[in-house]
């Protein structure tokens, strides 16, 4: 099957091929039909499937017939970096169509919201509590409606959004066309669905288990050595885009930092940054000026990113959903992806749960040449904020830590006769002062390898 297949206006079907668009994946295989004969959907799949385009393509063939100038299509999602994308897919795919969308969320200026809306547009891309404070000040009208998108509705759900979203509901006209996307199904998020659609045409691919071109790898390792244990993966790894996890939005931040300091181009993706700073960072992933962000879960949702190598869990999220989720930002458009997982003694469930799921056992390895008995500092600044100063008290910077050792200027530390890489552990004393690990000698890496990434040695 083609896109051919389904007789789209010439001008979409410009845009698909401007995409570089082939082949319809499986979801939009099975959901575009049914979406062009305007009947209610609910798709089951997880992020990478190419469920975007299943829903805007034909949305934008319906829109072509009709008036304009008026908001004919909502879609709810849970984050501003998903409406971003969304609505910057709709310009693509779109692009010969005219037809106009709008971003609509929190944390920028709602003056230039409202004159795009007054302009009038088609198409309306909006997360919920930024939209429900449009409603109440009367500067968006529903009324016209004639199709719903939810998308990502167990993101919403964990992201405290469903009651927003029942609010929304009510200022829509009950005859419309809805289209609900979730990749689980939790039980309110099952109740919500029940609600909105009407006979709905189910379209699940696969099942709530990651993709088969991702591998999965976990590294056991002391909570106060998993920077510098991440830093080793790094070096003796060849990577693409690389996608951090942790689990707090100040460890986000400061593994960043950390990574900066041992020369890597990497950035932070977290919900402290403003907007323009978001953006920057997204920016930035994407056009490959940075190779390695560091992120949240909630701040992820919306990258979007081909490339991306290798995702690694510097910590493990609290759900198998979350680990899903992570993951599946690898190993999309038939390429093969990594999933490093660092784990510590706290991790042994959820690594039992996340087993059930793949129905086989994770690969524990670990990293040839790494210290793994260096012993913890008293006070790790890894996982500790410094402390507060207080008020009305004036301390110079080194009253924080007073026995952290200064940092010597790149251009004096020494380096061996043989003019070889710096051992990244001893690295490692200059980046963390805290950490006493021993150097060890550069791992060489095999030469005449088929594969593209050096693995590990398993344990």
């Amino acid at each position: 099957m083609t896109f051919e297949t389904f007789q789209f206006d010439p001008r979409i079907m410009a845009g698909i091929r401007a995409m570089d668009y082939s082949d319809p994946t499986p979801i939009q295989h099975q959901a575009i039909p049914p979406i062009l004969e305007g009947r209610d959907v609910m798709g089951l799949a997880q992020t990478g499937t190419g469920k975007t385009a299943a829903f805007v393509l034909p949305i934008l063939q319906r829109l072509l017939g009709g008036s304009r100038g008026h908001v004919r299509v909502l879609i709810i999602t849970p984050t501003r970096e998903l409406a971003e994308q969304i609505h910057t897919n709709i310009g693509e795919l779109g692009h010969h169509t005219r037809l106009r969308s709008v971003t609509v969320y929190g944390g920028v200026s709602m003056h230039n919201q409202i004159q795009k809306l007054r302009d009038g547009v088609e198409i309306v891309v909006a997360c919920p509590g930024r939209l429900l404070d449009h409603l109440k000040q009367g500067q968006i009208n529903l009324g016209k409606l004639e199709v719903l998108v939810i998308d990502e509705a167990d993101r919403m759900f964990d992201m405290g959004f469903l009651p927003e979203v029942r609010k929304i509901l009510k200022h829509l006209p009950a005859k419309r066309q809805t289209l609900f996307f979730s990749a689980t199904m939790p039980e309110d998020v099952r109740q919500l669905a029940h609600d909105v659609l009407g006979n709905p045409t189910r379209v699940q691919i696969g099942e709530a288990a990651p993709a088969t071109t991702v591998s999965h790898a976990v590294y056991p390792v002391p909570a106060h050595l998993k920077t510098a244990l991440l830093l080793g993966l790094l070096h003796h790894t060849d990577t693409d885009s690389v996608l951090i996890f942790t689990r707090t939005k100040h460890r986000a931040k400061r593994l960043g930092e950390q990574l900066k300091r041992a020369g890597h181009n990497s950035t932070s993706l977290q919900g402290n940054l403003s907007q323009n700073k978001r953006q920057d960072a997204l920016d930035g992933f994407r056009s490959c000026k940075y190779q390695f962000m560091v992120a949240t879960d909630i701040a992820a949702r919306g990258i979007d990113v081909s490339s991306i190598s290798h995702v690694v869990n510097y910590d493990m999220p609290d759900t198998a959903d979350a680990y899903t989720h992570r993951i599946g930002r690898t190993g999309r458009a038939a390429k093969t992806g990594d999933a490093f997982t660092l784990i510590t003694s706290e991790d042994t469930d959820m690594v039992k749960t996340i087993e059930r799921i793949l129905r086989s056992k994770l690969e524990r390895r670990t990293l040839e040449g790494f210290d793994y008995g260096a012993k913890a500092p008293a006070r790790d600044a890894e996982f500790h904020r410094p402390p507060r100063v207080p008020q009305g008290r004036r301390h110079r910077p080194e009253a924080i830590r007073p026995h952290a050792t200064k940092q010597k200027p790149a251009s004096s530390v020494s380096r061996p006769h043989n003019n070889a890489p710096q051992p990244y552990v001893s690295r490692l004393v200059e980046i963390l002062p805290a950490h006493k690990t021993k150097p060890h000698p550069p791992r060489s890496r095999p030469s005449g390898s088929a594969s593209r990434r050096h693995r590990p040695s398993k344990r």
